[in-house]
């Protein structure tokens, strides 16, 4: 059962040989006697295709249920036994880490000392089962249905700018103006099109600049030095948005709300490193207030 939860999750035999460190030959005779020992075929396997029959999708919930419940008993046999180890792989954004994540980590290190974590920082979108990570802390709208995914806070995005920038450009006081002003752009988002919410309705302005990047920290500095206007997570930006050192533009138009989640790929193979981690990043957000600048 396991193995054949892993094939779905993966959608690749061979993706699910090496995340269980099996043979594909092995996987390939597992799925088989699980075939057999159900009396019917669970999947439709091609080079090309990958689905699940009819039967294959209900036997899929139940060998979750299943699976999930032995899990949990032997984690509750095992709960006071095994003290967190071993290595865990972790992607998150850089500005993530600069404000959130630097603090939860080292504090999650110090109380769990025998486990080692291996950091990738950047805002680029890696595959978790490819890249063998553990845990993904990302900040999207759209999730991968093939991934387990936990929410640990809702993230706004605002239109911010420098005092200096308005000085020599002037403020843009309608949503078109913005057209009209170096916006400057994140590479992994439609650069070209802002999309904002204003009372229940949709909208959109075109928008261009001299600068894409695909680091949030990048235009947020350059918004500080007075380069153009930026769209940015106000968890990043909060600090900068009270002191005055940048100013919101529009905030009667809300960005496309995002959230910040815990992402991995499996339940039924956690180790209670990765485990003791998503409690530990989860409480850790929980006690943050959530940024305002109203």
């Amino acid at each position: 059962m396991k193995v054949f939860v892993a094939v779905v999750t993966h959608k690749s035999q061979t993706a699910a040989a090496e995340r269980l460190d099996i043979s594909r030959a092995m996987v390939t005779r597992y799925l088989a006697e699980l075939e057999t020992w159900l009396g019917a075929r669970l999947m439709h396997r091609t080079t090309r295709r990958f689905g699940l029959t009819p039967v294959g999708e209900a036997c899929l919930l139940q060998c979750q249920e299943l699976l999930q419940r032995i899990e949990q008993l032997e984690v509750d046999s095992r709960r006071d036994e095994t003290e967190p180890s071993g290595l865990i792989r972790i992607t998150a954004s850089t500005w993530l880490w600069q404000t959130h994540l630097s603090t939860a980590l080292t504090a999650y290190m110090q109380r769990y000392p025998n486990v080692r974590i291996d950091l990738l920082l950047g805002e680029q979108r890696v595959n978790l089962v490819e890249e063998r990570i553990d845990l993904a802390i990302r900040i999207t709208s759209d999730l991968d249905p093939g991934l387990i995914a936990k929410k640990l806070a809702d993230c706004q995005t605002v239109i911010c700018v420098s005092p200096a920038y308005l000085e020599r450009h002037g403020t843009p006081l309608q949503l078109v103006d913005l057209s009209s002003h170096n916006c400057l752009t994140h590479a992994f988002s439609a650069k070209n099109e802002w999309k904002f919410r204003h009372l229940q309705n949709i909208h959109s302005v075109l928008v261009s600049g001299n600068l894409s990047t695909n680091e949030a920290v990048v235009l947020m500095d350059a918004s500080l030095k007075g380069l153009g206007i930026a769209k940015l997570p106000l968890y990043l930006v909060a600090q900068h948005l009270k002191n005055g050192t940048l100013v919101q533009l529009l905030p009667g138009y809300r960005a496309h709300e995002m959230g910040i989640y815990a992402i991995y790929t499996s339940r039924q193979f956690m180790s209670t490193a990765l485990r003791t981690m998503l409690d530990f990043v989860s409480a850790h957000f929980e006690k943050q207030n959530p940024p305002s600048i109203l």
